[in-house]
């Protein structure tokens, strides 16, 4: 059963879920980054054997969240798809079309290369550079935010692939993926499970949750 924790920023509550997504209680949205729906099948049109079903386990964990948390509204803030359209984009399609009551924005990342006709059919809402909704803004990667985050403001990002080592007996070191906290940021863990990672090391006052299995589990 996966697990979750209670997180609160500026007087909002987060949930930080163990599908690696983070659903904000007061308005209803579910967030989650950097998803690559179409690089299995973009690895396997190259020839690097990739096993098909890694994406429709994807898109099946992320439909038992939004049946788990029954969003209004889901921000993905960047790499929803990882190349030009392909057959994982045409499932991804036919998901979407059994979600068609709920509204899906997607913060364009560096890999969301597909047409914007592409993403009116799929009934997507794209935002170009960054969304910000009451005092929480959304944006694909921390420095294309050019503007001072203000004194009430905090903001979700991506593109990273947070990461981080936990330490066992002897010598034995585990890397998982996790959501990284700073006083005035967030950086989230990949949804994708056909992702790299990026190592973080968490100041005395910063945070980092990772994901182990099926619990989320404080670090930091």
């Amino acid at each position: 059963m996966p697990n979750f924790l209670k997180h609160s920023i500026q007087n909002n509550d987060f949930i930080l879920h163990s599908s690696r997504v983070i659903f904000w209680e007061q308005e209803k949205i579910l967030i989650l980054s950097d998803v690559h729906f179409g690089k299995i099948a973009h690895f396997r049109k190259n020839g690097i054997s990739v096993p098909n079903a890694l994406m429709k386990e994807d898109i099946q964990r992320l439909f038992e969240v939004i049946q788990f948390f029954k969003p209004l509204r889901i921000i993905i803030v960047g790499d929803l798809f990882h190349s030009v359209v392909n057959k994982e984009h045409e499932l991804f399609m036919r998901w979407r079309n059994d979600l068609a009551a709920i509204d899906f924005v997607l913060i364009k990342g560096n890999h969301d290369i597909v047409s914007l006709e592409w993403y009116e059919k799929a009934n997507i809402k794209v935002i170009p550079v960054f969304l910000k909704v009451v005092n929480i803004i959304f944006v694909h990667q921390l420095e294309d935010y050019q503007e001072e985050i203000g004194e009430k403001d905090f903001l979700f990002c991506g593109h990273v692939h947070p990461a981080i080592i936990i330490k066992g007996l002897g010598r034995q070191t585990l890397r998982f993926p996790c959501f990284y906290f700073t006083k005035k940021y967030s950086i989230l863990p990949a949804f994708g499970k056909f992702t790299g990672t990026f190592l973080v090391e968490p100041k005395k006052s910063e945070q980092a949750f990772a994901v182990v299995n099926n619990d989320v589990i404080k670090i930091s």
